[in-house]
Parts: structure tokens; sequence; C-alpha cells
């Protein structure tokens, strides 16, 4: 079609963003303060804008139009009219393009350019807010028409994994096949690289059911990082909630970036494993006032972001990202939902882990379970089947939320996190704290009507050590982030076993590979639902980097030619027996007898009487026993041994007969010890047992 002659039609006003129809394209974009928005046609490269052409169709706050004859691969942009009022929170420069929120595929790479302000510089800032009169339309990030989807999806579907069996392995799309030497060249570091055979035969073979995927909606790096050579390699910097960010697609066998992703996502549901996407609906790209105008500061600065009450020039900025996300405001609800179906609709993915997730809940007074956005979710047809995972913390008033998200929701425990760490690393804590994260932390869940599965259980995370640097640091090694080490957490509750980084004493490698053992059986078998970091059950280190979320090369990279194969048995071994046991039941304990006299739970010492009173309080005493008499899944009673101290100490077990089935003192986890009498069981220093009754039904496996 000729776009120099074109005309717009009036259109309609649903759905939002570009949809073709075999006879041309709709556009439609809202904007609430907009006084005239025009389509902005380019060329196919989208560095020459071709054609102006204004929507001149409006429902409501919806402006909108249909271009006759337009056909999927069209490049556009908008570009927006209305008040330069930034005391009201209006940015309206009509010499800035703009990216469509709505847009499936973006077209461009953002270049921290002067184009790309609507403020002008000025005297050396960007705080007198006076409005730009260069055009960025040559280096503007464009939308590109999709065409309607006709992906083979080859009878793809929803794994629907029950909490209770979920194991998430939260993993970073590039940093865990860009240096697997199993995975072709082309591929490593790519969508179709974590599809690869070779990516999900390891993750079957450790038997994990969910990816959660760090952030792959398409965002932009800081400018203070691109000055510094670096780049957000996390991608906790959205700037748009539809796409999937092309820097992870190889473009292999010529499929699109969707395309690619969705490949992915049907690879890993024909292995049985799910999608959880980590989505970051809290702040965009776009940063404060003083910040680049991309998209939606230029649409509608105030319908999108929360701005201060006396003076809207401020950005209220709950998120420590420069800007907050106006979830109260419809549109931008109506946004966060639609992008929320369409990954589960059209990318089939599973569900999402939400970045700062109280920023979702906000209203005019705090923080509020019942706000628009959780009953929106709850009613909803299409997400109210998905799992929906809350990070429960931002850096706003009243930001720690841990416990307080409605029913159905899970959240990462940082409860679980502290006390686990304190308990094994630093001698930390009590017994009394170990059994409260070990059966589902009740104190944050039960009088809530939440169940044991609300609780994701970690001692890792992307945020912080790794599992190896955890017992090799300190303290932070964050030099090459370029802050000085003064970013990332300095509580750490590591402990580096006597030297601080790499050794070959072999005496600090074998309490290192005890305590790494030890934290992963207990997050595993503890009643919630685990989560694992990527590259943890083979070693993977950052060089003591607690904050790599700058690092797009080897500190984050998964070193597969250095896997610890003990490491990676022990952790296959562990989740073997999680699967066939599933050693605590989905429902709480409440310590009370059966009719046959059993108890469904209890704690023991280790000369084998109860633990009451004070004993639970008692710091000094680091060996705890827990009979679990009414496991999840394996027919007889289980026995869970931990001894945190630095010494090996005999356990009197329960009458019966008791068979060991994982010791974590071993490398792989393996024993061999059976016992038919009152004879002390010799639980090793820094080390988890579990035993199962005679009659439990596991089957002992060789690694």
């Amino acid at each position: 079609m000729n776009t120099r002659s074109a005309t717009l039609l009036p259109g309609r006003p649903w759905p939002l963003g570009s949809t073709p129809d075999g006879g041309g394209v709709n556009f439609a974009v809202y904007s609430a303060n907009a006084t005239r928005i025009e389509l902005c046609l380019f060329d196919t490269t989208g560095t020459q804008e071709v054609s102006r052409l204004p929507l001149i169709g409006r429902t409501d706050d919806i402006f909108h139009g249909y271009l006759p004859e337009a056909v999927p691969g069209t490049v556009y942009g908008f570009r927006a009219y209305g008040p330069w009022a930034p005391q009201d929170g209006h940015y309206f420069n009509p010499h800035k393009v703009l990216l469509d929120p709505y847009a499936r595929d973006i077209v461009g790479k953002f270049e921290w350019r002067d184009e790309q302000f609507a403020c002008d510089k000025g005297q050396g800032n960007r705080q007198d807010l006076q409005p730009s009169t260069l055009n960025n339309a040559a280096v503007a990030l464009k939308a590109r028409v999709t065409p309607c989807d006709d992906f083979d999806w080859a009878g793809d579907e929803h794994p629907y994994t029950p909490l209770a069996d979920t194991v998430i392995y939260e993993v970073h799309v590039k940093g865990f096949s860009q240096r697997n030497p199993a995975i072709p060249e082309a591929l490593r570091g790519s969508y179709a690289g974590l599809a690869h055979k070779a990516s999900v035969a390891h993750l079957k073979r450790l038997g994990v059911t969910a990816l959660s995927v760090l952030p792959v909606h398409y965002h932009v790096d800081e400018q203070r990082l691109v000055q510094m050579g670096l780049v957000n390699y996390w991608g906790y910097n959205s700037i748009n909630f539809f796409s999937p960010d092309p820097r992870y697609a190889s473009g292999c066998d010529g499929m699109s970036v969707r395309d690619e992703f969705r490949y992915m996502v049907r690879q890993l549901h024909a292995a049985g494993i799910e999608v959880l996407l980590d989505v970051v609906y809290n702040h965009t790209g776009e940063g404060d006032a003083s910040g680049p105008c991309i998209s939606f500061r230029g649409l509608d600065n105030a319908s999108y972001y929360r701005l201060g009450s006396e003076n809207k020039r401020h950005f209220i900025n709950d998120t420590g990202c420069g800007n907050t996300m106006d979830i109260r405001q419809p549109a931008m609800l109506r946004l966060v939902l639609d992008s929320l179906r369409y990954w589960v609709e059209a990318m089939h993915v599973d569900g999402f882990r939400f970045d700062l997730a109280p920023i979702l809940g906000r209203t005019d007074t705090g923080f509020d379970n019942r706000s628009a956005f959780f009953t929106a979710i709850a009613q909803d047809p299409v997400l109210s089947r998905v799992k929906m995972i809350a990070e429960p913390w931002d850096v706003g008033p009243g930001g720690y939320q841990v416990g307080n998200f409605p029913r159905g929701w899970c959240e990462w425990n940082d409860h679980f996190r502290d006390a686990i760490r304190g308990y094994w690393l630093r001698e930390q804590g009590t017994r009394g704290d170990l059994a409260m994260r070990l059966c589902g932390s009740s104190d944050l869940f039960q009088s809530r009507r939440r169940e044991p599965v609300s609780s994701i259980n970690y001692v890792i995370s992307h945020d912080g050590f790794t599992l190896r640097d955890l017992v090799s640091y300190n303290d932070r090694h964050n030099e090459a982030n370029g802050e000085h080490n003064r970013d990332g957490h300095g509580h750490n509750l590591s402990n580096n076993c006597g030297i601080e980084g790499p050794t070959q004493d072999p005496a600090i490698l074998r309490l290192r590979g005890r305590l790494q053992r030890a934290l992963l059986a207990t997050t595993l078998f503890s009643q919630g639902v685990p989560m694992l970091a990527a590259g943890d059950e083979l070693g993977h280190s950052q060089q003591g980097n607690n904050n790599p979320y700058c690092q797009d090369n080897a500190i984050t990279w998964i070193d597969w030619s250095r896997a610890d194969e003990d490491l990676i048995a022990f952790t296959t071994r562990v989740l073997e027996l999680r699967r066939q046991a599933l050693l605590f039941d989905s429902e709480w304990y409440s310590g009370l007898t059966d009719p046959l006299g059993l108890h469904d739970l209890i704690w023991l010492n280790s000369n084998g009487d109860i633990v009451h009173g004070q004993a639970w309080r008692d710091g000094s005493e680091r060996v705890l026993g827990c009979l679990i008499g009414k496991p999840g899944r394996a027919g007889a009673p289980l026995l869970l041994l931990i001894n945190g101290s630095h010494e090996d100490r005999p356990f009197m077990l329960p009458a019966g007969v008791w068979q060991a089935w994982l010791d974590s003192s071993h490398p792989r986890g393996e024993v061999s010890w059976y016992e038919q009498g009152e004879v002390p069981f010799p639980l090793a220093a820094h080390s988890v047992v579990l035993l199962a009754a005679a009659g439990a039904q596991i089957k002992l496996f060789a690694q």
C-alpha cells in the first residue's frame, strides 16, 4: 500500500494496540489527557518516517483508527499532543515518537541520546522541565504489526502441576545455557537454548517441575550502566509488557522472537515442566522526571504513574527505580490484566512471579489485599487458574507484606531464608525457629486461612550469593558493579568456613560441601513449595558478587565445565525422595494423635524424648528430630534428623524398624545403614538424615 497517500477510517476502540483483519489494521491507544494522537508510519527498518495520520476516532479516552490495506509487518509509533504542564503531571511533546504500550513486536534498540527526552537538557540537566524540540523519529523504539497467531502448538497443554508437587527452578534465559558445550553455539543463551534437549534433560534429571524465568519483557538498560559499559542483565527495567525481549532470541529456523519463545514453552511443557514468568509491573524504564520519554510518559504520564498529590512533577518512588506504576488507575489496571492474559493465552505460560508485588495492592491508604487488582485476578476465568507468586515487599512506606497476600497466592518467604541460613551457617536461632520454617511457616499463613503451599521456601535466589558463595564468602565482593562495593545486601548470614573465597584446603572444602548439602536438603524437604536457583545444584559461583544484576559475562553465566557431579546427584536424590515421599502433608499439622495413638507430627530430642517448653528456646542445642506420623505420600511414618552442631551426635530412634534413605554427610547422600533395634543412630555433624519406617513406599535407587 502507499502509506504516503493513505487515509485513516475511524476504526474501533477495541482491542487496544494494532489488530490486522486481512483487509487492513485497526489501531487503538489510550490517553485520557491528550488532545490529539497521530499514527506515524515508518519504513521496514524503523528509521525513516513516511507518513503521519491523525487517529480520527475517539471513544471515551481511546483514540482509534483503521488503515485499509495495511498488513502485518507495518512499523509504526504515535505522536501525542496535549498540555505541557509538568506541575500537573503532563509531558505531551509531539516531537517524540512513542512506543505503543500494547506492542507485540518492537523494532530498534534503545540508545541514550538527547532526542529520547521530552525535556530539554537546559543548563546541563533536565530539571528546568522545558520541552525538547529534538525529533526522535529516527532513533525511537517502534512497534511492528504482528500477524494473527498461527503458531503450531502441536496439542500443547498446561501441565497444571499441583502446588504440593511443585519444585521451582529460578533461571536466567541467557545465563543457563550460554556456556553449555552440549548446546550448539548458535543456540546458547537463547529461548531455543533453554528448550534444547540438553537443557531439558538436566531439568528432568533433577526433577524440577517449573521454571521461574527472570524477566523477558522488553527492557532498557539504565543510562548509568551504559556509561560504565554494563547492562541490566537481570532485566528488571521493562518498557513494554507484551514483547519478549529479542536479545534472547537465536533466530533459529527463521523463527520470530515470539515464536521462539513459544517453541521454548512447548518443549518444556512436553517434558512436564511449567514456565512461570518473573514480571515487573511496578515501574518502567522511563525513570523519574529527568528520564527518557519512550512510551507511557508521552502518551499520558498522569494516567500511568503515581505522582505527588501537591506537586505532580514529583514521581512517587516506592520501587527505588524512579517511578511507580499506578495500578489504581483503570487504564493501568487494564494494561496489566491484558498483558497477563496475553502471556497465558497466546504464549501459554503457567503463572507469574511479581516483582515488588505490594505495589499492585497499594491504594490511597496503603496495601490492601482486596484491592482492585487482586479482586480482578480472583474473578478472572483465565488468570485465577494459573500460579501467582508475590515478592511480598517493596521499598515504600509499609512495603513489607509477607503473609498478607490473598488466599490462592504464594509468597517468597524470607523468614525461611534467614532462619535456615542462620541455623546452619551462623548457629543463630533456635530449634523452635527451625521447626516453624520446616512446617510451612504457620505463624505467617495459618491464621490468615492460607495453606502451607503459600510459602515459597528458598535459601538462594538470583538476588544475593549463590549457594557455593554463601559458604565461601563472609563479605560481598561487588567491585565489578562500579559502585565501590556499596551495592547489594550487607546482611547475608553467610559463612566462609575459615577462608574468604576459593581454597584447596580439604577440611574447608569438606565443610563447605556438607553445609551446601544440608541447606539443599532442608529447603527441598520442608513443607511448602521449594525453590532452587539455577546452578546451585552444580556449584555455580559468582566470585562473591551478591548483586550481579549488571554482569552479562562469566560472573553470571553457569560454567558447566566445572559442574560438581556429586552435588547434582545429591540434589537429584533429595528431589526424588521428596517426590516419592512428600514428607509433609499438604495440610497444617496439629500434633494430635489418631485413634491408634499415632501423632501426626512430633519433635524429638537426641535422647528420643519429646521437645517441650524451654527446650524449644535453647539456642545452644542444635540437634532436632521430626517424627512425621502422617507424611504426604510415603504410606508409613518418616523421621527427619537434623544436626546443626560441629560434632557427631548419637540419636536414639523411636521403637520400630527404620531404614535410612538419605544422609547428607555423604557427597551423594547415599546410605546403606539399616537398624532393627533401639541403637543410637550416628548422626554426623552438619547433616540431615531421612529415615523411613518399615512399610514406607519408597524405592532405593542408584545415581
